[in-house]
Order: structure tokens, then C-alpha cells, then sequence
């Protein structure tokens, strides 16, 4: 599958992030991800940093999500092709990785299995890329970004949901590859420029600094205004962030009333 063309008009990125931030009240700002086909792209970016030692991915998303850094790598510089292959860097997807081997007895219990979770990955194709750079919305240096992310907790995950669902309406429907997870949330946001919410796997957490109550959240940039204006309309009809306690033993009439006027007491 080739990845679809990203957004080119440029966003008022530090907007967009400061609203988001107060809307959803995020512990840690949202970033963004952009992957150059040039290095020298990627290079030429204000103020980029470049690993001096080798990381997973995960650990480079940390970096601009948590130490707000803007941080440009190429495949030499992550651990191994699991990274590499769901960004598509690296020509990480041979036959060896294809085949899952390198999980047999940590991850799965047979050769089958590990090869049935790499084919549900979604990834980047290989050989259009050379370089990845991640950093904070805030900065405006990818603007655009190929996609938006940030971490949250469940709740404020529904809520954005809500937001983008106010109108134009979907469902959703999203996957859990287990380990990998990555390919829920970034590869699956770059190869099919849809929102794509992911429940962060252990390597996340372990390696990228990923809280036990967050979800990660990745879109095109240009989605993060239209969840917004919902999240606006909802909070006029009294639906807001975070969620206010009502009580198990309460009578139920008088909050839905706030938002169903024909749900008050007679």
C-alpha cells in the first residue's frame, strides 16, 4: 500500500497544540511526525538534534513528546528492524522479518504465530524514505507534519473521539497487534492518513516513557481543528473535560437534565 500525499498547507500548529493542551488537559504536548525522503531534508531542520547513541523509536518519540526535543533520525540509527520497518526505514522487510523468528518464545509460542503479527502490522512501505524527524507541535518546525500525535488517558481519548465525531459522523474501528503496537497508532496514521488510536505496547512504556493510564493517539494535523470545534460545541451542552462525578446513588434526572432538558424532574 503506498502511503497517501500528507497535507501541505501549513496549520497554526502552536494554536492548534496550546487549545488542545487546555481542552483536554494533556500532561505531556502533543508532536508531530514527518518522514523525508531526502536526509538532507530532514537534516536541514531548525535546530534538530541527532542521536549519538542508538535508540528504538519508541525512545524518539519520547524525547520530543516528553523533553519537548526535535529529533531527526535515519534507520543506522535505531536498534533493530522492528522499528525500522514500521516507518519504513531501512529496507527492514525481508523474508528474515517477514517470518517473525527473532519473537519465537518472547513474544509467541510458535513461528506461525510470530508471523501472523508481523503481517497484521501496518507499516510504511520500504524504499521511499530516508529520515524521520519528530517534534512538538508547539515548535512549528514540521509544519506540516505527515501526522499529529499525543498521549492521553482514556477518558479525554473519548472526548477528542466525540469531538471528531460532532460532525461528518464514523465509527471507528481500530486494531491491537499487541507488541508493535506502534503500527496501531504511527503506521497506521501514516500509510492510511485516518485517526488511529493505539493502546501503547511494553516497549513503549518500558523504552518511551509511556504512563500506564495513556493512549496514543496519531492524525493528520489538519483533524486536530475539526476535534476541536466538536469539543467546543459539546462543552456548550454541558458535556465537558474532565468529567464530572455525579454519584452511582444519585437520582439520574437532574444531571441528564443539564443536557436533555426533557429528562428534568416534573
Amino acid at each position: 500500500m503506498a502511503t497517501p500525499a500528507p497535507t501541505t498547507a501549513p496549520l497554526d500548529l502552536p494554536d492548534l497544540a496550546a487549545k488542545l493542551e487546555h481542552t483536554l488537559k494533556l500532561r505531556a504536548p502533543p508532536f508531530g511526525m514527518k518522514m523525508f525522503e531526502k536526509r538532507a531534508d530532514m537534516e536541514a531542520i531548525d535546530r534538530i538534534r541527532r542521536p549519538n547513541s542508538v535508540h528504538t523509536l519508541d525512545q524518539v518519540v519520547g524525547q520530543a513528546a516528553r523533553l519537548g526535543w526535535t529529533v531527526g533520525i535515519t534507520a543506522e540509527d535505531l536498534v533493530g528492524a522492528q522499528c525500522r520497518a514500521v516507518v519504513g526505514l531501512g529496507n527492514a522487510k525481508d523474508e528474515k522479518w517477514m517470518s517473525g523468528q527473532h519473537t519465537v518464545g518472547v513474544w509467541h509460542g510458535t513461528l506461525e504465530d510470530a508471523g501472523a503479527r508481523q503481517r497484521a502490522l501496518h507499516c510504511v512501505p520500504d524504499g521511499k524514505f530516508e529520515a524521520l524527524a519528530v517534534s512538538p507541535l508547539s515548535s512549528n518546525r514540521l509544519n506540516p507534519p505527515d501526522i499529529a500525535l499525543f498521549y492521553a488517558t482514556p477518558g479525554a481519548m473519548m472526548y477528542f473521539i466525540n469531538g471528531l465525531q460532532w460532525v461528518g459522523y464514523k465509527r471507528f474501528d481500530w486494531s491491537v497487534v499487541g507488541e508493535t503496537a506502534c503500527a496501531d497508532s504511527w503506521g497506521r496514521a501514516l500509510t492510511t492518513r485516518t485517526p488511529s488510536l493505539s493502546i501503547p505496547c511494553f516497549a513503549e512504556r518500558r523504552y518511551g516513557g509511556v504512563l500506564d493510564d495513556e493512549m496514543l493517539m496519531a492524525l493528520p494535523p489538519d483533524l486536530l481543528a475539526k476535534a476541536l470545534t466538536g469539543m467546543a460545541a459539546l462543552a456548550k451542552n454541558g458535556l465537558r473535560y474532565p468529567f464530572p462525578q455525579y454519584g452511582i446513588q444519585m437520582d439520574v434526572r437532574d444531571g441528564m437534565a443539564k443536557s436533555y432538558p426533557d429528562r428534568a424532574k416534573k
